[in-house]
């Protein structure tokens, strides 16, 4: 009988965390865009005892992304689902942005929608940033979670020149995930499946550190002093929520945003601190 298949989308701090904590036992497919550091993360856990497949996939192709859920569903029954590819405001310009987090996460849920196994879960990771922002208009937020994926960056809410900053575009794209995840809980639902997001706070990955070297970096420190935590988050904290989410333990929770960020969103919601809103 083959392995249960765990698919890891993006293999960035948090990406090989939740590797390590949920692949053990497991058929774990690797992929990501850059394929040197792919490869260097397949071989390390290979090492570590992994049964590691790889896949190099560009998450702002369907070709792509449909061709990685069909490799998964060829290595076994695909039970567990991770999408951790993304791009931050420090490494792209809008339209790399809106290509990859916000239409890239619509075609992941879409495409492992179709092979994920009866009693299946999957997690996309979000951001905090998407509690920052100001909130879309209803009927744009209604469009951001209905539309057809091959129309999502069609529509007037999504054009390159709406947005000022590559900042404003990607917490954008992270509200945008929280509710295509909300509406994908449905046709997930259909197959005996899950599925959910978690939005991080300011995490210690190499990602995590570009965003606090950048413009937007002293705001970033700002609300970690002011958290309940007062800490970055590590990767293993996100890892720690996945494993849950993906868990039976949480079999009744679909379709939800789970916020790990040590409290700064409370920071920022209470006054504790300010920050100049992101317009667009």
């Amino acid at each position: 009988m083959p392995n249960e298949v765990l698919v890891v989308v993006g293999t960035g701090g948090m990406g090989v965390a939740i590797s390590r904590r949920v692949g053990p036992g497991k058929t774990l497919l690797l992929a990501d865009y850059n394929e040197t550091a792919l490869n260097a993360v397949a071989e390390t856990l290979r090492d570590e005892g992994h049964q590691v497949t790889s896949l190099a996939v560009d998450v702002s192709s369907r070709e792509s992304v449909y061709a990685l859920a069909r490799a998964a569903a060829a290595l076994g029954p695909v039970r567990h689902v991770v999408h951790t590819a993304g791009l931050s405001p420090a490494q792209a310009p809008v339209e790399a942005i809106l290509k990859v987090d916000l239409y890239g996460t619509a075609l992941v849920l879409d495409a492992f929608g179709e092979v994920i196994a009866v009693g299946g879960a999957g997690v996309v990771i979000s951001s905090m940033s998407g509690y920052l922002a100001p909130p879309p208009a209803r009927e744009v937020e209604a469009q951001l979670a209905g539309a057809p994926t091959e129309d999502l960056l069609r529509l007037p809410s999504t054009a390159v020149d709406a947005f000022s900053s590559a900042g404003y575009a990607y917490s954008f794209a992270k509200r945008a995930n929280q509710l295509r995840v909300r509406a994908a809980s449905g046709s997930w639902g259909t197959r005996g499946a899950r599925v959910n997001s978690i939005s991080p706070g300011v995490i210690s990955t190499k990602m995590g550190q570009q965003e606090l070297a950048s413009e937007s970096g002293a705001g970033m420190r700002a609300m970690v002093a002011a958290s309940g935590t007062g800490r970055l988050g590590s990767p293993d904290d996100i890892a720690a929520a996945a494993e849950f989410l993906l868990s039976a333990a949480a079999s009744f929770i679909t379709g939800i945003d789970l916020l790990v960020d040590g409290g700064a969103v409370a920071a920022v919601s209470t006054g504790r601190v300010g920050l100049t809103p992101t317009g667009r």
